[in-house]
């Protein structure tokens, strides 16, 4: 596998050529983002045995500096089943035959996880059911009681 250069490449947005956007608060910059090309399997002919356009995009998020410890835990906790023991996250592209396409890709879709595990969920609101689902309930309880019953007597 041979490494590639961190260019201004991407869905950089208002963050710049030098960081990848993912959401108002989180800008990562790419000196973080470790790029790696090697040779993609697959269709392809010729131009697959020839062409490293696999991209394989590493995220340190323990180490990085593009968010706070708060963010950073709760990246680190959600995004735990995808994360090797150090904190990498890492993010494959192989699915076009131009190795810019897929570190373009690749890119795209890290900042989709990271603006995935983001999501803070809303808390669950208590609810009572109201007197006549109680009511509704225990009727139709009785209904199956009486119905049980009166098979039994069959027999």
């Amino acid at each position: 596998m041979t490494a590639v250069g961190g260019g201004a490449t991407g869905a950089s947005g208002p963050g710049g050529a030098d960081a990848l956007r993912v959401n108002e608060a989180v800008a990562i910059p790419r000196a973080e983002l470790e790029a790696r090309a090697s040779r993609s399997g697959g269709a392809g002919g010729q131009h697959v045995n020839t062409s490293s356009t696999r991209i394989e995009l590493r995220w340190n998020i323990a180490a990085s500096r593009a968010v706070d410890e708060a963010t950073r835990a709760t990246l680190l906790e959600r995004l735990a089943t995808r994360t090797d023991g150090e904190g990498v996250l890492r993010i494959v592209a192989s699915n076009r035959r131009s190795q810019l396409q897929n570190r373009e890709a690749a890119e795209a879709r890290l900042a989709e996880v990271v603006r995935a595990a983001l999501v803070k969920e809303k808390p669950r609101k208590k609810t009572r059911p109201s007197r006549a689902a109680r009511e509704k309930r225990l009727e139709e309880k009785r209904r199956n009681s009486e119905r049980k019953r009166n098979r039994r007597g069959e027999l």
